[in-house]
């Protein structure tokens, strides 16, 4: 475990990258890859009308809307500018002195507690251990600052896609409760599993007001250019911590009417996206799989692996895009990460990847 501090560049942290990359295909950022539903386009369509008028500052309409899907009471929610601007506020809010984290994960947690002026202490995912988050982690909760330190976690984890198992996230939570250790815990991609109701921390909200629960419209309803995110937690003095932070009209009109829209979509469209991501992460899986690589089989909408360090300039040549995760805490050069998007696109990918792991077998 290493406690660090970070200066990171935000804009060499990320991938989807398509402004330096125009004419690739773009498998470095996961989303749905059905693209985000039609309600939702011609709702943004038709905000246009009123750009000319301030975002709701009480977003109304959606946490009314949020309220009744999470079943949770609309002063145990904030909305915001994507699920960064509440990792942050979640951090400003609280001011950590220590906050646990794993590596590899999401870079935004690390950049977000040093912000806040706290450190980072790091839990090395290993990869004999398929990078699974195990009961390690909990000697390492024992030893934090009741009142003074946090805990983050993501799940199912980025870059990996690994789900964590529920009874060990039970184990957590109820360690951090016991020592009043806040707890965050992104779900941001738990829609995209199969047993994502089971998983799913929500359910432990009203037991526990240590956790804080994380999700996005990013990456469901494919809306990562609209910038839409929220937060749970039975806490509701956080969450006034939290709003006091934000500035007003954080949310743009068109966003507040996309989660809206994505909101009162049928069923329909995420039973047909959970059909399509389950196919196509098979195949996915074999092929990179046929190809060499050491590919982990994930449970979220993309698949991490490990493969030759120059693996993403020699795809740039075919003009596909992949996430390099080289950058990420506790990865070193030859970990990649890539969405699961339609079969039209897988089959570009496995096309280049065959061909340059050929060249490289040579």
């Amino acid at each position: 475990m290493a406690d660090k501090g970070q200066t990171v560049d935000a804009s060499n942290i990320h991938g989807g990258d398509i402004y330096r990359h125009p004419d690739c295909t773009d498998f470095s950022s996961n989303m749905n890859p059905l693209g985000p539903p039609e309600r939702v386009i011609r709702a943004v369509r038709e905000s246009a009308e009123r750009f000319s008028a301030y975002p709701d500052v009480r977003k109304a309409e959606l946490t009314d809307l949020l309220s009744e899907k999470e079943e949770v009471s609309p002063g145990e929610l904030i909305i915001g500018n994507g699920a960064a601007e509440i990792i942050f506020l979640w951090a400003y809010a609280l001011k950590p002195g220590r906050v646990l984290m794993t590596a590899p994960s999401f870079a935004e947690y690390g950049r977000a507690v040093s912000a806040a002026g706290g450190s980072v202490l790091y839990h090395e995912l290993r990869e004999n251990e398929g990078f699974r988050l195990t009961e390690r982690i909990l000697p390492l909760i024992e030893g934090l600052t009741p009142e003074k330190d946090a805990v983050i976690l993501c799940n199912p984890n980025n870059p990996t896609g690994l789900a964590a198992d529920r009874e060990l996230l039970d184990r957590v939570a109820e360690c951090c409760e016991k020592r009043h250790i806040r707890l965050l815990v992104d779900e941001c991609f738990l829609d995209f599993c199969d047993s994502a109701e089971q998983l799913t921390m929500k359910r432990a909200l009203g037991k526990n007001r240590m956790i804080f629960v994380l999700k996005a419209f990013t990456k469901t309803y494919a809306m990562a250019g609209l910038r839409l995110g929220y937060g749970m937690t039975r806490d509701t003095a956080l969450i006034s911590q939290m709003k006091n932070q934000t500035q007003p009209w954080n949310v743009s009109v068109p966003a507040l009417a996309a989660g809206a829209a994505a909101l009162q979509e049928g069923p329909e469209y995420m039973q047909k996206s959970l059909a399509l991501i389950r196919k196509e992460r098979q195949y996915l899986f074999e092929n990179l799989t046929a190809c060499g690589l050491g590919v982990i089989m994930p449970a979220a909408d993309f698949i991490f692996f490990r493969g030759p360090a120059d693996l993403k300039e020699k795809l740039l040549r075919h003009h596909i895009l992949i996430r390099d995760c080289a950058n990420y805490p506790g990865l070193s050069r030859g970990f990649f990460r890539v969405a699961v998007k339609t079969h039209e696109d897988n089959l570009k990918l496995t096309e280049a990847m065959r061909e340059v792991m050929r060249h490289e077998s040579v």
